[in-house]
This record gives C-alpha cells, structure tokens and sequence, in this order.
C-alpha cells in the first residue's frame, strides 16, 4: 500500500501536546504484490515512483506507479530460499540481495531478470543484512558464522568476493546496518539497545575502525536513519536515528563536538536530493542515470557525478561524488502540494515533495571518543609567530599518551563485552542446571 502524507498538511499540527490524536490515513494506491508474505519494499534511489519488493515467493518485483500496476516492470529471479535483504547502489543501476541459502546476489535491473553475479554469503543459518557503502564499489553485509558469531562482511560489488570479515560479539539479534556518506557505518542490534558506529577507511586495506558505541536499556525492535537533508548542521549532527522500542519512538543524534561556528565541510559531504534524476521509463530505457545531489552549506541541488553511465555488470563501480555549491535547506520554502491521482486510477504520481528539512530534534549526543577524520581540524599557527619548541614537545607527549589512552580505552571495552558474552552462557547454563534438577526432583 502507498500512503501520501502531504495531502493532509495538518496532520502533525500540535502532536508535541497532550490533547493531539493521530490519525488513520487512507493509502492512495494498493499493489497486490505476491500471494505470499512481502518482506522488503524499497524505493530507487534515481528514477520517480519505481518501486522494488521482494516477496515470499523469492522474487524482487519492481512496479512502475506511473504506468499501472496490473503487472510488475520487470522481475528478478534466481533465488532458491527467502529474501532477507535488499541495497541499491547510489545511482540505482545494481541492486544485491541477501538469501536464506546463504547466498549474495547481484542484478541489474535493466539487464533482464537473472543476476550478473552470485557469491556465498555469511555460513550462520540466522538472518543476514546487507547495505552498500555509498560510491564505494564496496558492499558491507552482517550476519553469523556457524558458531552463531555476529560478523560484518565487506565484499567487492564487482566480484562479490569477501574482503575482510570482522567479528563483532556472540549475541543472538540480527544487526541492522546503516551507512553514511562520511564513511560511517552503523550497526544496530535488534533486541538490544546498542549502536555502533564504525569508520570505514578505503585507503588502509578496507578496514573499519571502531568509532563509540551507544548503550541503552531499551532494546530497540526497529530502526531507521533520517536522510542527511533533515540533518542540524550547525550543530554538527552527522546522523539521526529513529528507534523503536515498546510502545515509542524515540530520535538520536550522532553529533561530533565541533568548537567552529562555520559550516564543517569535511564532514558533511554533499547529501542525496529528494528530487528524482529520470522517470522509470527512462530508466529502463537506459538513459544515463546521474544523482541528484544537496550541498548542505546553501541548499543547492547539482547533478553528482559520482553517479556515470550506467556500468556494466562485469565493471559496476562508481565514483566518488563532487561538492558543488548550494542554498541551505532550512531557508528553502517548501514546493506546492498537488493533489494525487485517486486510487481507482492505473496511473499514478505523487506531487512533489517539500524541500524543508525537520527543524526540531530530542536526541542524545554521541561524542567522538578518539583521534579519526571526524575530529576537530587542527589549527595552523599564525602567519610570522615562531614555534616553540617545548611546546612542540609537550604536544608530542600528550599525543602519545592519549594514544596509549585509547589503546587501554578498546582494551577494556573488549574485555566488558568478553566478560558479558560470559556472563550469558553462564545465566544459561544455570538455567539449564536448574530445569534438569527440577525434572529429576
């Protein structure tokens, strides 16, 4: 089913207050997809109203809202178990599914329905995740070995060969990943309460490095990431995450403490617009696929060109985007609303969307607890001021000890999470103990 909140502009008016009541929403479209259960629905990343799901019947549809939708586009085949994930690539030109039998998958969707390239996946029978890293020709993917270890994947999206496997703990929830264009990748585990956030560093050998790491009581049983448009830049908040747990729905800010008034633009690279490239028609066509993209200091949207020509299968890399300037987001006004095509109609088109951002946030502050990319910029000294050479010394000295600091800091997080995988088996085995001695008594 296909909702449209801005038909209703006073929808959320006053929903802050104790006397607001939400409100049931007609859907504008319904698509029968699949008699059976339909577990992913996502939308590209490029062209207007094209729509992928993956269904029970181990098929990825996608449906064009704009030509009707008695039939799906084109359908991609080729798995033999349930689906449990699907990415696009940026530019939306290759999409790579993860299975219940193991496997890793790659289609292009303009390519016909058989994907282009087929590699194992995580060996662990439990659920496995899968998110692209950005214009990185990388994929990341989480999942468990055969000893039940939750790992992270990285792999080459051309020949979907494994490149480094970390393991992150022997905890039993699946692990939601989330990327940001500033080279972080979140990890998330459902029915726990923690976030962590890893920086993936191209140039060192595809290697993630472990940034901090949130702690909550409440274990979260979804999550989701607003699109870094809606982000408060002047507060340097790189990522806010949406969580679900119990009965609310609670927002979190990832911000990096930044002394510096000015615009940071080393961390906020430009964002992906909301504005589509091309129509579905044109897509499948095969036209030129170029993202769409926001400079978040002014607001402006230029074409990326990080986003090329379509690549072909057996090349299907990109290439790092450009910044271009812009007009901040906040001080853009929004564009008209116009009605959409009821929902007996075969076509379909959404109106435009509103190009103002979320202005108001509750979130908890994540600060960055060691020397990365995100850090502060370090300040070049004046002009013509000489340079002291004791302080050049005691400099030296502090940086050195904060890195054995840090060093001792992993160490112990280590440890903790070594001792709390303990801890479980222990609690375990005690109840193990205790059910065996109840049957016998």
């Amino acid at each position: 089913m296909i909702w449209d909140v801005r038909t209703q502009p006073d929808l959320f008016e006053g929903w802050t207050s104790d006397s607001w009541e939400p409100r049931d929403l007609d859907p504008v479209l319904r698509i029968f997809a699949s008699p059976r259960k339909v577990g992913q629905v996502l939308w590209h990343p490029t062209a207007s109203n094209l729509l992928a799901s993956a269904s029970g019947d181990h098929l990825v549809k996608f449906w064009d809202l704009n030509a009707g939708v008695e039939s799906p586009r084109t359908t991609l085949t080729g798995h033999t178990d349930g689906i449990q994930s699907i990415a696009f690539n940026p530019s939306g030109t290759l999409l790579v599914t993860s299975c219940r039998d193991k496997k890793l998958r790659l289609f292009d969707p303009r390519a016909g329905g058989a994907p282009v390239r087929e590699g194992d996946g995580h060996t662990g029978i439990k659920a496995s995740r899968v998110v692209w890293l950005g214009d990185h020709d990388r994929i990341a993917t989480t999942g468990f070995s055969k000893m039940s270890d939750r790992q992270l994947c990285l792999w080459d999206a051309n020949t979907l060969t494994n490149l480094k496997t970390t393991v992150i703990d022997q905890s039993a929830g699946v692990l939601m990943p989330f990327w940001s264009d500033n080279n972080i990748l979140f990890l998330a585990g459902k029915g726990d309460g923690n976030i962590r956030f890893y920086e993936y560093d191209r140039a060192d050998n595809d290697s993630v490095h472990l940034l901090s790491e949130h702690r909550a009581s409440d274990p979260q049983r979804g999550m989701a990431f607003l699109p870094r448009r809606a982000l408060s830049v002047g507060d340097c908040e790189i990522a806010r995450a949406v969580k679900v747990h119990g009965s609310a729905v609670e927002p979190i800010a990832f911000i990096v403490p930044r002394k510096a008034d000015s615009f940071q633009s080393d961390i906020f690279p430009p964002a992906p617009s909301v504005e589509a490239t091309l129509s579905a028609a044109e897509f499948f066509a095969g036209k030129e696929v170029k993202r769409k993209v926001v400079d978040l200091s002014n607001g402006t949207t230029s074409s990326s060109s990080a986003a090329a020509a379509a690549p072909t299968p057996a090349s299907a890399s990109t290439q790092t985007p450009t910044s271009a300037p812009a007009q901040s987001p906040a001080s853009s006004s929004p564009a008209p609303v116009a009605a959409p095509t009821p929902a007996a109609s075969k076509s379909f088109s959404l109106p435009p969307a509103a190009s103002s951002p979320v202005d108001t946030y509750i979130g908890t502050p994540i600060q960055d607890p060691q020397p990365s990319r995100l850090a502060e910029p370090a300040a070049s000294a004046p002009a013509g001021l000489p340079t002291s050479n004791q302080d050049s010394a005691e400099l030296q000295s502090l940086r050195v000890e904060n890195a054995r600091l840090n060093d001792e800091l992993r160490e112990a997080r280590a440890l903790i999470r070594e001792m709390e995988v303990k801890v479980e088996r222990n609690a375990a085995n005690a109840r193990r103990a205790a059910l065996m001695l109840s049957e016998f008594e």
